[in-house]
């Protein structure tokens, strides 16, 4: 390992960017498409898919770029990746049908998945245990802040400029991030070729699963994300069209809960000094699991004044915090040899249960905050429940607690 490069200020940097490709990508989008929906003539439920495939792409990319980067190395693939991902967003910024903005959102996806995927396993090249958590922490703190302003941008750009031009700024974005790992990353993969790919694959799979910290900890990064990607998809429909909110308030309105995942972060990686990070996952799916119960109260009511139901929509995205790191690190722990494989299927499964979360979201839109909060409220609950079962998940297997 070469823990040196996790003090690198532009290395962090530049991590954090590639984790949170796919967040700028979704939340930058997300004013766009009420306008989008009325040009295209199509329906908002049809409309809001384009967060649904686009994490679509993301979970279906990340297991062959996973693979690939533990044979070639990272570089190879994080340069093809945001490369595809570029050249899609040229695609989206000038569709003239909802079925082409579609393809090429999955296309897009694709190319991001490569990023998340890659990020996740330089930081296991480079470093594990806590001071793994802390780095993820800081990329946290570093992708959050851009999906913050993202929304913010993103309603100005349209009112300024038209719906398109949220996509062309991302397609910028992608640019850039392909300028900076050409620039700023080093390769710290160790290529393994010596078996077959599809051996490869299978060995590298049962080695991730043999290890019940690694089961769950991607059970405690998958369950939150169907909760909040159903808030993701739906935000846009709950502010502007259920609560009246304009394009431009939407932004600030959906800044706030990228502040309560930014100030969560910070949090996270300063009681890592003090705390462990299983401690530390318990803090976080408790506030989970407090939001999702009030969730499930306010669909049972079937209609909620907006800022409460808001401010427990921030409260599920602060407890997340906390877990997004801790539960990272602790499924990554026990697998070094396979960094890239096993990131990637804790990326897959996390972006491809949240996809799924995504269209059942848009399909159940029914101009009522139920599809919403019926799905933070059950996804909610169980992530706690998950967290309170973890001795029975982990059964007599010891957790894997690497020498800092």
């Amino acid at each position: 390992m070469n823990s040196g490069l996790a003090a690198r200020r532009r290395f962090v940097v530049v991590l954090g960017c590639l984790t949170g490709i796919g967040a700028v990508s979704i939340d930058m989008s997300l004013p766009s498409i009420p306008s989008m929906v009325q040009e295209f003539a199509t329906t908002m439920a049809v409309g809001q898919q384009i967060v649904g495939v686009f994490m679509l792409g993301i979970g279906l990319g990340q297991i062959p770029a996973g693979l690939i980067s533990d044979r070639i190395g990272r570089i190879p693939v994080l340069l093809t990746g945001v490369g595809v991902f570029t050249l899609a967003g040229i695609l989206t910024s000038f569709a003239t049908s909802i079925e082409t903005m579609l393809l090429a959102r999955f296309v897009q996806g694709l190319g991001a998945s490569v990023g998340v995927v890659i990020a996740r396993a330089i930081v296991r090249d480079i470093t594990s245990g806590r001071q793994a958590a802390r780095m993820l922490s800081i990329m946290v703190m570093i992708f959050t802040a851009a999906p913050m302003l993202a929304p913010i941008i993103g309603g100005y750009l349209v009112g300024m400029l038209g719906w398109r031009a949220p996509f062309a700024a991302i397609t910028v974005f992608g640019a850039i991030i392909l300028f900076s790992v050409n620039k700023g990353l080093h390769e710290t993969g160790r290529p393994n070729n010596e078996h077959h790919i599809i051996r490869q694959l299978l060995n590298s799979t049962r080695e991730f699963f043999r290890h019940r910290q690694s089961i769950l900890g991607a059970l405690l990064v998958l369950l939150p994300a169907m909760g909040f990607m159903s808030l993701i998809t739906g935000s846009a429909g709950l502010i502007i069209e259920i609560y009246g909110y304009s394009v431009e308030q939407f932004g600030f309105i959906f800044a706030i809960a990228g502040i309560a995942i930014l100030v969560g972060s910070v949090l996270n990686r300063h009681l890592l000094l003090r705390f462990n990070g299983m401690q530390l996952s318990g803090l976080g799916a408790a506030l989970i699991g407090m939001a999702g119960l009030q969730m499930l109260y306010m669909a049972w009511l079937g209609d909620a004044n907006f800022w409460w139901l808001w401010g427990n929509a921030c409260l599920y995205m602060f407890g997340t915090s906390f877990l997004m790191a801790n539960a990272t690190a602790m499924a990554l722990d026990p697998v070094p040899g396979i960094a890239g494989v096993a990131a990637s299927i804790l990326g897959t499964t996390q972006n491809m249960a949240a996809a799924s979360s995504a269209l059942v979201t848009s399909a159940l839109y029914d101009g009522t905050i139920r599809n919403i909060t019926i799905t933070m409220g059950v996804f909610g609950t169980i992530t706690l429940l998950t967290f309170l079962l973890r001795r029975v998940i982990l059964g007599d297997q010891p957790v894997h607690v690497p020498v800092e």
